[in-house]
């Protein structure tokens, strides 16, 4: 039995795809409203953070298999039905959240089913928009630096791509958690990131962090290729280097335990608690998402395009009731 807040059309939007390739691939199509099943939640979608997996999915490295399907994990919206055995929310609740990943995708569309626990209220303080660009960025960040590594108060930790959509949260986090944050970013986000909490910041590109860096307690590494291995220079013995490209990183794996350091490879999960935890930073004004562009459904192709060069400040977010 399912509880109803509002009439809702038997049809929705959604952008979906039918093979791999470039964001020419995206198209908006009609598909029937979902039912919410057991411990489960009808969310009308507000606002749909984008993430690298997203466009990583979209073009052929993926976890889903083959298309069709839509996709989409951050997702902020109004609960517009629950299914049997909910007891957190009810119609009319505003919640954000991580749909399950990899196989729950499915924000880029006007109604989404999510499980109950994969979602929170949405902090009262804080729009759609913004709170969509937060979830699994920020799950990762607290996922790897506080349930990973188990950063404390007075600890140094360093994370790469600082000005990213992980790094600047992930910067908030530590900051939160009384840590000492050294980022790498390019020198023109280097205020950004000094504006985060960072005491320090260095351009990747100019000079080799692993050589200016050292007895550090916890790297963050968002980058992959080889900064894992050459990260392992800039940590303490004991010391925890956690990796969210877990792909390839077999070698920085071998070399921490050789040198009595830890490699973790991790992969982001719905999380109750730890969106919950997430929530209370952001409604203690201790974290926000810094948005640099938002767009339409409509132009959804576009966002992966702007996502795809690399250079993002912050986090891009799909307007999905604003078109």
């Amino acid at each position: 039995m399912t509880s109803q807040h509002t009439d809702r059309p038997a049809v929705m939007r959604a952008v979906s795809q039918d093979r791999f390739g470039g964001p020419e691939v995206l198209r908006l199509t009609e598909r029937p409203v979902p039912e919410p099943g057991p411990s489960q939640v009808l969310v009308r979608v507000h606002a749909a953070g984008l993430n690298p997996t997203d466009w990583k999915h979209r073009s052929g490295r993926r976890f889903l298999g083959d298309p069709p399907y839509v996709l989409g994990w951050d997702v902020s919206g109004v609960v517009e039905r629950v299914g049997i055995g909910v007891t957190l929310f009810e119609p009319g609740d505003e919640v954000f959240g991580m749909l399950p990943y990899p196989h729950g995708a499915g924000s880029f569309a006007d109604y989404v089913t999510a499980p109950t626990r994969a979602l929170v209220r949405k902090p009262v303080g804080i729009g759609h928009v913004e709170a969509a660009g937060v979830p699994l960025a920020a799950l990762t960040a607290w996922q790897a630096l506080v349930d990973t590594a188990g950063l404390a108060e007075g600890q140094r930790v360093l994370v790469h791509a600082a000005a990213g959509g992980v790094g600047h949260l992930a910067v908030q986090i530590a900051v939160a958690r009384g840590a000492r944050v050294v980022g790498t970013a390019s020198e023109g986000k280097h205020e950004f990131v000094l504006g985060l909490g960072a005491e320090e910041v260095i351009d990747y590109r100019a000079v080799d962090f692993a050589a200016e860096l050292d007895g550090l307690d916890v790297v963050l590494d968002t980058v992959g290729g080889d900064y894992g291995v050459r990260s392992l220079d800039t940590l303490r013995p004991g010391g925890t280097l956690v990796t969210t490209l877990p792909v390839g990183q077999e070698e920085a794996i071998a070399r921490a335990r050789e040198r009595g350091m830890r490699a973790a490879a991790m992969l982001v999960e719905h999380d109750h608690a730890g969106m919950s935890a997430v929530a209370d930073l952001v409604s203690r004004g201790l974290l926000k998402a810094h948005i640099s562009e938002v767009f339409p459904l409509s132009r959804i192709a576009d966002a992966h395009r702007a996502g795809e060069t690399g250079h993002t400040t912050g986090k891009i977010v799909v307007d999905v009731a604003g078109g």
